[in-house]
């Protein structure tokens, strides 16, 4: 066998079914149970599956796992992992000393008879790489497009295959995640959310995971919150009001916090705004992140620790266009208000024509997916050349004459607001221009920059941060 071919599903399969050091349990609910199965058509099933079992029943569900809000999210299968995971042991006492157990569990919605519904799962792998050892947790969330249940399922099942066949194998978290779609492609299955815990896994910071999800394409968008814990992007901002800063922070200076607040000031007391149901977000796109085509991860780190510091969910995309990100909150909000905070320099890039030339129906087809039913722009001023403040008003009178009825549509129907309570004291920051004195070791930077973000950067030695040379005082 040629050594740099990948495995196909049912060789993976019978490889795992071969190794008598590795046994464990599956569970798999709402589609089937497609990954048990090609342990089944592999040969040798015995060595490898204690039990399979399909509660489909929602009452024989909640019998064996306990109810559960939603059957279909990670709450429902953490449960499912605890529970199976722990007769393991129980039941099976004389192979604790010699192997390795694991419980597989998925809990999914396939795609429904009429079609309507997006096609999702939540699927998780518990699993011991010595026996006798603690636990490690690899817990995936995927959205499934093929537009045939049938097709799914096949889908489903690989993936569970690739999954444990990974988990068995590698050591190695991203060599893990960057095995999951073996034998699939992003056009047929998606994984927006990948985290691995556990004592073997200690050193992997799943943001890092969250950004090489975007990075290569497994998805087109990743979530973590301020605590840095990695979040399925539908499953947070569902049915939620969402606010979105857009930035480089490197670092965040007075400027975008000022953005974030005055922002927030305005899109609370929008009127079809519920203050309960806001969720804020600092958008890193990909674009942000590069220079000259590459990402720089510990930089990206570096910045997520200091986001993180002021209490920020973080959004890694790759929309670099704003109304293809506005087209992903849609989505995923229900219908909510969705409020994008922008620089009004940025917005002159927002009605530049030439960006939409690619697109058969230019900046107007664009414009509909941007300015959609509850998304409104919030406009933050800028100084001119000459020290003049730069509003939406000015900006007007700078279009071209056939751009002028479509802005004063959009003001009219209350779809650009600026932000007129800004702290304009603090415009004269560029945090390009703070970034170069932290390099270059200058005092002062300290000013322009919240004091959390300052200390973060001091503590840590962030952005290459380095602590001045004592000056020593002679007696």
């Amino acid at each position: 066998m040629d050594e740099f071919r990948k495995l196909t599903t049912q060789e993976k399969a019978l490889r795992i079914n071969l190794r008598r050091d590795i046994y464990g349990s599956f569970a798999e609910i709402g589609a089937g149970q497609e990954v048990a199965a090609n342990f089944f058509k592999a040969g040798g099933a015995s060595g490898t599956i204690a039990k399979t079992m399909s509660a489909y029943d929602m009452k024989f569900s909640d019998a064996i796992y306990g109810q559960c809000e939603r059957y279909v999210c990670e709450p429902r299968l953490i449960r499912m992992l605890d529970h199976e995971y722990a007769l393991l042991a129980e039941r099976l006492p004389h192979r604790v000393d010699d192997t390795s157990f694991f419980a597989f569990a998925n809990t999914v919605e396939i795609l429904n008879y009429e079609r309507t519904n997006q096609a999702h799962g939540w699927i998780g792998l518990r699993f011991q790489n010595t026996p006798k050892g603690d636990y490690n947790d690899l817990i995936i969330h995927v959205k499934m497009h093929d537009n045939d249940p049938l097709l799914q399922q096949y889908a489903l099942g690989v993936v569970g295959v690739n999954m444990i066949y990974a988990c068995a194998f590698f050591s190695n978290a991203e060599q893990i995640l960057m095995s999951l779609l073996d034998g699939l492609s992003t056009k047929r299955i998606e994984i927006d959310m990948f985290r691995i815990t556990g004592p073997d896994f200690r050193t992997v910071d799943n943001r890092l995971m969250a950004l090489k999800l975007v990075k290569n394409g497994f998805t087109r968008a990743a979530m973590f919150g301020p605590d840095g814990e990695v979040m399925q992007p539908a499953d947070e901002l569902y049915k939620k009001h969402v606010l979105v800063l857009r930035g480089r922070f490197r670092p965040p200076t007075h400027v975008n916090v000022d953005m974030l607040l005055a922002a927030r000031r305005h899109f609370k007391h929008e009127p079809d705004v519920d203050r309960s149901k806001i969720v804020v977000l600092t958008e890193l796109t990909l674009h942000d992140l590069s220079t000259d085509g590459n990402i720089d991860e510990k930089d990206f780190l570096e910045r997520a620790d200091i986001i993180c510091s002021l209490g920020q969910n973080v959004l890694i995309s790759n929309y670099f266009e704003y109304y293809r990100l506005t087209d992903y909150l849609t989505r995923i909000t229900k219908g909510k208000k969705i409020g994008i905070i922008l620089g009004i320099n940025a917005l002159v890039k927002v009605f530049d024509e030439s960006t939409y030339e690619n697109v058969r129906g230019g900046l107007l087809e664009c414009f509909a997916s941007l300015f959609g039913a509850g998304v409104k722009l919030y406009i933050y001023p800028a100084l001119t050349s000459d020290g003049n403040l730069l509003t939406l008003t000015d900006f007007e009178a700078g279009l071209p004459d056939r751009l002028k009825s479509l802005f004063r549509y959009l003001m009219d129907n209350n779809k650009l607001e600026d932000i007129r309570d800004a702290n304009v004291k603090n415009l004269h920051i560029i945090s390009d221009h703070v970034l170069a004195m932290i390099k270059k070791g200058e005092t002062g930077w300290e000013k322009y920059v919240p004091h959390k973000v300052a200390e973060a950067i001091k503590e840590r030695g962030l952005f290459d941060y380095q602590m001045p040379d004592r000056v020593e005082v002679a007696s």
